[in-house]
This record gives C-alpha cells, structure tokens and sequence, in this order.
C-alpha cells in the first residue's frame, strides 16, 4: 500500500521514495517508458524488496565472477535469487551466484549483487542497469562496483587491484547506451555529466585504507574500458586500446556505473586484474574464464576486506557530510 505526499511516495512500511512521484499522469506514461523497463516495473520490483526485507541499504555492492564471496561476510543476511524477484534478470555467467543478499556491515545497511549482468547475455542494457534504479528507489546513497578486467598497462601485474578513475564506453560509441530512448526525470536529468563518474573522495579512501591494510603495493589506478564480448580481445584490438589510454579492458561496469551517476549515487570502482592482455604477437599464452575465476578467489579474502573497511568509512563520511 503506498500514500502519496506531494511529490514524494511513502510506502505502508515506512520507506520513502522522494520526489518519484509525478502529479501529472501524461509524464508517467511517457517519460518512464525507459526501452523495456517501465516506471511502474522499477516500483514493483522495489515494493516487493521492501515488503520481503525489513533492512534499508545505504550502500549496495556489485559484485562480478568469482566474486559473490564479498557478500558472506555480512552480518543478519537476507538471501533471494534473482529468479524469485519480480522483474529482475537472471545470470547466466559461470561463477555468478544469481542472488541479492541484504545484511549488515557493522551498522550499515547493504545490499550485495552476487553476479551481474551483461550485453552479451543478451540482455539489453535497460535490464542489465535495472538493479541500479532499484537500489535508488530503496534508499541506496553509494555504489561500489567490482569487476575482473585484462590489464592493458604493462606495470599492472595480475591480482593487482585498480581503482577505477575513468572509463572508456566502446559500446556508447556505437548506441548503445543506458541512458538512450525518453528520460524519466524522475531518476535523473537528460545530459549527466560524466566527467566525475567515479568519486574522488572515495577513490582518496581506498588509498589510505589500503595503506592502512597493508596492501598498497598492488593497488593501482587507471582506466578501465568496456567493450560488449563475449570473445576476449584480438592483438590488435588490444593495441588499439593501448593508444586510446586504457589500462585494463572488461565487458561490464560501464552501464551500471553511468545509471548510478544519472541517479546522482556515489560511486567507486574496483577492477581486479585477473590476466595480462596480449599485446604481442609472438606469445603463446591464451586467456580463459576458468583462469579469471582463479584468480578472483585468490584475492576474494583481501578484497572482502577491503571492501569491508571502506563501507564502515564510507558511512563514516556520509555523517560527517550530513
């Protein structure tokens, strides 16, 4: 049940959807037709969260292959797979768990994405993005995003740890795009500015807490680019990469990241560098999934970590800012 307040929509349990809520009825229908997903889908979608969970995440968590471990961590979990949830896409991908888990890190409320969702699945980026207008609706304020990425950068070594400064949208170039088709000012204005996607407070943070952690030395920062898969890159496709100034390349992040900055969400992007993209014709080896997955458990307990100490920081700044 949901009461209207103006512009605002309090649901029966309490949680508030500010300013999501049009007066006008010709805008609901026009402005919220957003390719696939309707206004009135989003909605649903959250209300039945919200009616299944009595937490209110502050920070949600994205978590790519090999990397659904960051969620055990938490503490009074709430498990529902994808497939349970109204509306919501399914994974497909090895080594995706396919559930959202809502907990608790420390005190702060969090939601975490155990596999995310990809063009190459076959989904279009209105379903590949729809988790991230969810966790708007749900209260959400920061999205921190992880991902396993081919290091471009010949100083990047595997199982180094980039933070995420910038991205390059290969897709976007070419129209595909999350942010195509009508806007729903409701979620965001029309041109977002890209420019400060990733947060510089936060990536600041990361510095220091891994510094803190004792695990600076393969922590890196860069940019990160997506290209659509699902093949890995040809040699010259990489070199071309390479030129444009990208450090690492993946086949995700970039839509969830540009959806969160429309919504005007915090972000932070962690790239885990799983294998060295080829750049020379005369090498022999050849990357594969299976050495990605590898490579994501290896790091999972210091990334778990990692992301463990800066969500306890990241409410810690919420505060002092408010």
């Amino acid at each position: 049940m949901m009461h209207n307040k103006g512009n605002s929509c309090e649901l029966s349990n309490g949680a508030v959807l500010d300013c999501f809520i049009c007066s006008s009825s010709s805008h609901s229908t026009a402005a919220s037709d957003l390719s696939c997903c309707s206004f009135e889908d989003y909605k649903l979608t959250t209300e039945w969260l919200l009616n299944h969970t009595s937490l209110r995440p502050k920070v949600a968590v994205i978590c790519s292959s090999g990397l659904g471990l960051l969620a055990e961590g938490a503490a009074n979990k709430q498990t529902f797979r994808y497939q349970d949830i109204p509306n919501f896409p399914v994974s497909t991908v090895a080594g995706d768990e396919g559930c959202l888990v809502f907990g608790t890190i420390e005190d702060t409320p969090c939601v975490f994405m155990q596999g995310h969702f990809h063009l190459y699945e076959g989904y279009t980026l209105c379903q590949v993005t729809f988790p991230v207008r969810i966790f708007k609706l749900m209260g959400v304020e920061s999205v921190l995003v992880t991902n396993a990425s081919g290091g471009i950068c010949p100083d990047f070594k595997v199982g180094d740890i980039m933070i995420i400064k910038d991205h390059i949208n290969l897709p976007g170039f070419a129209g595909q795009h999350p942010l195509c088709g009508p806007n729903d000012e409701r979620f965001g204005i029309r041109f977002p500015c890209m420019s400060d996607a990733y947060s510089k407070d936060l990536r600041r943070l990361v510095l220091d807490v891994s510094s803190e952690l004792g695990c600076r030395d393969f922590i890196r920062e860069g940019v990160y680019c997506m290209v659509s898969g699902p093949n890995f890159e040809t040699i010259a496709e990489a070199r071309m990469l390479r030129v444009l100034g990208c450090d690492s390349v993946g086949m995700s992040t970039v839509p969830e990241v540009t959806v969160a900055k429309h919504c005007g969400l915090r972000v932070l992007g962690l790239s885990l560098i799983t294998n060295k993209v080829s750049l020379d014709y005369s090498r022999e080896e050849k990357v594969n999934h299976d050495e990605v997955l590898e490579i994501s458990k290896m790091r999972a307990a210091l990334l778990q970590k990692l992301v463990f100490t800066l969500i306890c920081r990241f409410q810690q700044q919420s505060i002092n800012t408010h």
